[in-house]
C-alpha cells in the first residue's frame, strides 16, 4: 500500500475504547465497553457493513477508560476478549470463529486481585497461539510487567510470569503495556520509570514467551517527568521478524525500532501501529483529530475528529479504522 484514501464513516453505536481485530479468513471484530457490558460486532464484508452489536458479557465493575477496557485478538481458528476488573481480575471470553457464541473461560491471571490497574494487551499468531502482558502489583505491591500464553484449544492459560521487573520499584504505573507476536517471537513494550525519566522499553523472548531477552531503551532521546502520560504507544512484529513501534514523547509521536534512533511521525498522542509488512500503518490523535499515515509515504490522512484511533490492515491492502467520538464508536474504510 503506498496511499491511503478516505471513504464514508460508519457508526457501530454508543460506546467507549474500541479494539479491532482481523482473523485469517478475513472476518473483522470490533469490541468495546459501555459502562460494564462488554460488545463486539462483526464484518464479513472487509469493513463495508457490521452486525449488530452482540453482547459478550458483563463484568462488574469494569475498567473503561484511559486505554482501560476490553482487549480483542484473533486468530486461526478462535477469537479472544480480555476484560479487567477494579478489583484487579482479568476475565476473558473465547469465540470459536465459525460460531457467534462467546464462553465466558474464567480469569486470567493466577493471583487472585493481582491486576488493578486495569491496563493490559492481547495478541494471537495465525495458529490459534494467545499471549498476553499487563501491569501486576504481586511482587512487591508495585506494578511490574507481567506475562502469559494459552496455546491452542487449551482451556487455561499458562503460569503467570513476570517478563520485567523494574530496578526503580516499578515500571509507569498508568501506561498500557503492548504485546505483538510472530512466530516464535513475541515482544512486550511498555513505558518504564528508571531515574526520573519515563522512557519506552522492549523485552523480546525468540522462543514464544519461555524466557525474555534484557529490557531495551527505545530511542536515542530521554524524557525526565515527574507525573505519567498515560500514553503506551504500539508495537508489532512484522513479517520479517522486525519489532516496529510507535509512541510519543512530550506531546510528538515517534516511529522507532529497537537500537535505531527515533524517527519524527508527527505531532500528536494516543498511538498504535498496524500491518504486517515494512511499510506499516501509523495512527494518532492530534487535539480532537484522528489521523493515518503510513510510515514510507508520510502523509497525513485525517479520518475524522475524536479520540482513541485504532487501524488494522484488511486483506484487500485498505485499512479499517475505528474510533471514539462523542460516545459512539465510529468506523471508516481507507
Amino acid at each position: 500500500m503506498t496511499s491511503l484514501s478516505n471513504s464514508g464513516t460508519g457508526i457501530i453505536g454508543a460506546g467507549a475504547q474500541p479494539q479491532i481485530s482481523v482473523d485469517k479468513g478475513g472476518v473483522a471484530r470490533i469490541v468495546y465497553g459501555t459502562a460494564d457490558k462488554i460488545w463486539c460486532v462483526t464484518s464479513i464484508d472487509r469493513g463495508l457493513t457490521f452486525s449488530k452489536p452482540v453482547m459478550v458479557a458483563e463484568v462488574k465493575d469494569m475498567h473503561l477508560g484511559m486505554s482501560r477496557g476490553p482487549q480483542l485478538a484473533s486468530s486461526k481458528n478462535f477469537s479472544v476478549i480480555s476484560a479487567m476488573d477494579k478489583a484487579g481480575n482479568i476475565h476473558w471470553f473465547k469465540l470459536r470463529n465459525t460460531s457467534k457464541k462467546w464462553q465466558d473461560m474464567g480469569i486470567i491471571n493466577d493471583q487472585k486481585g493481582s491486576a488493578p490497574e486495569g491496563l493490559m494487551s492481547i495478541a494471537a499468531d495465525d495458529q490459534d497461539h494467545f499471549y498476553a502482558a499487563w501491569l501486576d502489583i504481586r511482587t512487591g505491591k508495585h506494578n511490574q510487567i507481567y506475562f502469559s500464553a494459552l496455546a491452542g484449544q487449551e482451556l487455561k492459560w499458562s503460569k503467570n510470569t513476570m517478563a520485567y521487573q523494574s530496578p526503580d520499584q516499578h515500571v509507569c504505573e498508568c501506561c498500557k503495556p503492548s504485546i505483538a507476536v510472530n512466530g516464535s517471537t513475541v515482544a512486550i513494550m511498555f513505558r518504564n520509570w528508571l531515574n526520573g525519566s519515563r522512557d519506552l522499553y522492549v523485552v523480546k523472548s525468540q522462543n514464544q514467551g519461555q524466557s525474555f531477552a534484557v529490557a531495551q531503551k527505545l530511542g536515542v532521546d530521554t524524557w525526565k517527568l515527574n507525573g505519567c502520560p498515560m500514553d503506551g504507544g504500539g508495537l508489532i512484529v512484522n513479517s520479517g521478524n522486525v519489532v516496529q513501534t510507535t509512541w510519543q514523547r512530550k506531546g510528538i509521536v515517534y516511529y522507532c525500532q529497537p537500537g535505531q534512533p527515533e524517527i519524527f511521525i508527527a505531532n500528536g498522542r494516543t498511538c498504535s501501529i498496524s500491518g504486517t509488512g515494512d511499510n506499516p500503518v501509523l495512527a494518532f490523535q492530534n487535539n480532537d483529530t484522528v489521523k493515518v499515515m503510513t510510515l514510507k509515504n508520510r502523509k497525513e490522512v485525517v479520518v475524522g475528529n475524536g479520540s482513541f484511533l485504532k487501524s488494522v490492515m484488511l486483506p484487500d491492502s485498505k485499512v479499517l479504522c475505528v474510533w471514539e467520538q462523542d460516545n459512539n464508536i465510529k468506523f471508516k474504510k481507507i
